[in-house]
């Protein structure tokens, strides 16, 4: 089945080749999708004797590909109103934040959990997002965070194993045994389920020696890499995503020379998450800086019950350029 898309004011087709400027901009456009893929652009008057079984006409709307959201946390219960207020009152973020919300989603079921990642992906398809990135890490159980993931399956392929998300209030003061059980029991569990595994290497999560046993057993397990870093101080984890070949270290609000070298001498990506800073009152981020130094960027919403309740792009992108000093093309 082919379907022509005409009367399209703007294309923005990410290929200078095919148009104006870095995002290859058409005007007077047309696409024409057959199943489930693109299969020609190009302006409208370019299109000759198209047999589309079906047209629709886009009245002079701009037409982009999907918005990618490559970091959320959309498996969860319960909410931290509570905590967003005392930050607006002084009170500085920290990454303990992160077990208010344990509780919560270790008590509610599997039809509860899957309910709320409907409800959120449903909020980010509505603002232009077509893939979404989902992790785990608020059940910090090998039950947990294996059905997490086989809740986040149900809406995505894209699955990350976040179980180093924090240590969890059973292990306080024990955070090496807490990474033995992820790494040999969690990460064994729930590698079957996951595309990705992740770690939060924080102060008040986890170092650098912990955040590297984690991913090297993910990596064993044959799942991509992923990091936090950078978010609340500087430390090794940007550096040991870009050592192991990670897709992307993500946040970077705090980065040395060192790390932005070793990023722009890797294929990682610097993803940045500036309406979690926004909301935690945090620094941002400094995107010129990686770009100039030749890092790949890219944005993210960062959807999440406590930091960063939003699943908007187009309102991260607007922080990005009023805050991150990005180009809207960028």
């Amino acid at each position: 089945m082919a379907l022509l898309v005409e009367g399209i004011g703007q294309l923005v087709t990410n290929d200078p080749a095919l148009g104006e400027g870095p995002l290859g901009l058409i005007r007077d456009a047309a696409v024409v999708v057959e199943g489930d893929a693109v299969a020609w652009v190009g302006p409208r008057a370019a299109l000759r004797g198209n047999a589309a079984d079906s047209r629709w006409d886009a009245g002079g709307r701009a037409v982009l590909p999907g918005f990618v959201e490559s970091h959320s946390h959309l498996v969860f219960a319960g909410e931290r109103a509570e905590e967003f207020a005392a930050r607006m009152a002084g009170r500085r973020y920290e990454a303990g934040g992160i077990r208010t919300t344990i509780a919560a989603p270790r008590a509610a079921s599997d039809g509860e959990l899957s309910a709320n990642v409907r409800r959120l992906a449903r909020e980010y398809l509505a603002s232009g997002t077509t893939t979404v990135e989902v992790k785990s890490g608020y059940g910090q159980t090998v039950r947990d965070e294996e059905r997490s993931l086989r809740v986040a399956r149900e809406h995505t392929a894209e699955a990350t194993l976040l179980a180093a998300h924090v240590v969890p209030p059973e292990f306080a003061g024990r955070a090496d045994d807490y990474v033995r059980l992820v790494v040999e029991e969690m990460v064994p569990a729930c590698a079957p389920r996951a595309r990705w595994i992740d770690v939060f290497c924080e102060v008040g999560a986890f170092d650098g020696d912990q955040s590297r046993a984690v991913l090297e057993a993910g990596l064993a397990a044959g799942l991509g890499v992923r990091v936090h870093a950078g978010q609340l101080t500087e430390g090794p984890g940007i550096r040991l995503g870009g050592e192991l070949g990670a897709a992307s270290v993500d946040h970077v609000c705090h980065a040395t020379e060192e790390d932005v070298e070793a990023l722009a001498a890797s294929s990682t990506v610097a993803t940045l998450l500036p309406a979690a800073d926004f909301s935690t009152r945090n620094k941002y981020p400094d995107a010129r800086r990686l770009l100039e130094a030749g890092v790949m960027v890219a944005l993210g919403a960062d959807c999440n019950p406590g930091t960063s309740y939003t699943t908007s792009l187009p309102f991260v992108i607007a922080l990005a350029v009023r805050e991150l000093r990005m180009t809207p093309d960028e």
